[in-house]
């Protein structure tokens, strides 16, 4: 895999084909067996990202010296030497840059190294960068004012989705094999879905939040990875999981790991499957198609599938959702504010606009959205007392055009009136929260049922649209059904193996 340098020296390089054609754990592998170094592995990361980097713009943030001191020292761990890329939103190692996406962070050194950012780095991983995100993760795309866009490697003019589209873009372009992300309504199987990566959302409680953090929105948002093999994902659960200090409580972790049983077949499972969704008339053919495909695979695999009404009401939880969303964005901004300074010019005129709404919520508004939690869950559980899996879409469409989601111009003056003349509640009446519903989710409706429940899930990329755009199908499972999710999903691969690179650019 190791070449001479041509001038001669005694520096190596690696073979990009050899590193584009490797997971994660296959990388460490070659570093553990010294058939490479992980300076090696560093070099052909930062050469990708020169080559790919200008065209998706997935990394955000260089941590050069950091990972030039990682790899003089010594490296232990089931990924030690692999290259690895943080999201740039609550990721933190300390003194260095965590913006969240923020004009007002940018630049600002975290206090305190993240629990699972620490473990990420006791795996021996090479942190070498951060990847762009939405300003404080609150979209379903990629497209900051402080970064810019990121695009698709497989069609640059469509979005890798968000909010840890740079970490799939990153991916998906071979910059790094696997890459951190994190997942309030979607953060990690919509990106997935868009760029033709795996995605786990873990269920709530698995992965910590520590030291800063206990539940972070309310217990929505957990850290995950976005991945092109299932291995690279199950052995990273392996590694994240597990409760710190400031964990709430202490989840099962199953005994053993995730990695070691994960050749080991699923029993046959009872599979509902729905692409029927409040917020679309009709679903779009792709989605029918891509779940039709994994129905298909999963019945000659064995399993038992059938159609489904959708167990909840979409709609309303689409509703609780954006007012825990719009709530937490409030108190966002303010911390912010107070942890800096920053007037209005620091942030973006539609988290301003957010925070805004999210103020004109009472505490009784905001205390029975979250008590309407519980219905959600009733409603899986029961669902579940007759199917293992729920399958659906992971997204409404296929990924969208970049720049299409960005606010009118007519609005943008409609906002600037109504933030300066403090009348944001006039917008509450108009029907603003169900325009944004209707403007944001439409086309990502199927992934935030497993945050407000906690329940985990993944996103597999089964299906292509006839222009070649990924499209992801999602499994949702009981608590405590990781395993599961993980063993079904190896299956799926090596029955359906995908394709998880974008090698054209």
């Amino acid at each position: 895999m190791s070449r001479p340098h041509p001038t001669g020296t005694r520096r190596w390089r690696v073979d990009e084909r050899d590193y584009l054609g490797h997971d994660g754990l296959a990388l460490a592998g070659l570093v553990a067996s010294g058939e490479v170094r992980a300076e090696e592995l560093l070099a052909a990361a930062r050469d990708r990202a020169r080559a790919v980097n200008p065209e998706v713009n997935a990394v955000c943030t260089w941590l050069d010296d950091h990972a030039d001191q990682r790899v003089a020292g010594e490296l232990s761990g089931p990924f030690a030497g692999v290259p690895f890329l943080l999201k740039d939103l609550h990721q933190d190692i300390a003194g260095t840059p965590t913006a969240n996406g923020c004009r007002a962070l940018a630049g600002r050194p975290a206090e305190h190294t993240g629990t699972v950012v620490g473990r990420w780095l006791d795996a021996g991983l090479v942190v070498f960068g951060k990847t762009n995100t939405p300003e404080f993760g609150s979209k379903g795309i990629t497209e900051p004012e402080l970064h810019g866009p990121t695009r698709n490697p497989w069609a640059p003019d469509r979005t890798p989705g968000g909010s840890s589209g740079g970490a799939a873009a990153a991916v998906a372009a071979g910059i790094v094999p696997v890459a951190a992300a994190s997942d309030g309504g979607g953060s990690i199987r919509i990106p997935a879905a868009c760029t033709g990566l795996v995605g786990l959302k873990p269920g709530r409680g698995l992965v910590p939040s520590g030291p800063v953090e206990s539940e972070p929105l309310n217990g929505l948002a957990t850290a995950g990875v976005i991945s092109r093999t299932v291995r690279d994902t199950a052995a990273m659960l392996d590694v994240i999981s597990g409760p710190d200090a400031m964990s709430p409580y202490a989840p099962a972790v199953p005994e053993g790991s995730f990695l070691d049983r994960l050749d080991e077949a699923p029993a046959p499972l009872r599979v509902g499957y729905t692409t029927r969704c409040a917020l679309r008339a009709q679903p779009h053919p792709e989605a029918v198609r891509a779940v039709e495909h994994a129905a298909a695979l999963l019945t000659d695999l064995g399993h038992h599938v059938e159609e489904v009404d959708p167990p909840h009401d979409d709609r309303q939880l689409a509703r609780d959702f954006l007012v825990t969303w719009f709530v937490h964005q409030a108190v966002e901004v303010a911390r912010v504010r107070r942890l800096t300074g920053a007037g209005d010019e620091g942030f973006e005129q539609d988290t301003l606009l957010m925070a805004a709404l999210g103020r004109t919520f009472g505490a009784v508004e905001f205390h029975e959205a979250q008590e309407r939690r519980r219905s959600y869950v009733a409603a899986l559980a029961s669902f579940h007392e007759g199917h293992d899996l729920l399958l659906t879409p992971t997204l409404g469409e296929p990924p969208i055009r970049v720049g299409s989601l960005e606010t009118p111009g007519y609005l943008r003056t409609l906002a600037r009136a109504v933030l300066r003349t403090r009348t944001t509640g006039v917008l509450r009446h108009l029907g603003a929260v169900d325009q944004v519903v209707e403007r944001n989710l439409r086309w990502v409706p199927y992934t935030q049922l497993a945050n407000v429940t906690g329940r985990p899930a993944i996103s597999l990329p089964l299906h292509r649209t006839p222009d070649g755009l990924p499209m992801g199908v999602q499994f949702l499972g009981r608590l405590g059904a990781e395993g599961v999710l993980l063993r079904l999903a190896r299956q799926l691969e090596v029955a359906a193996p995908w394709e998880g690179l974008a090698a054209r650019l």
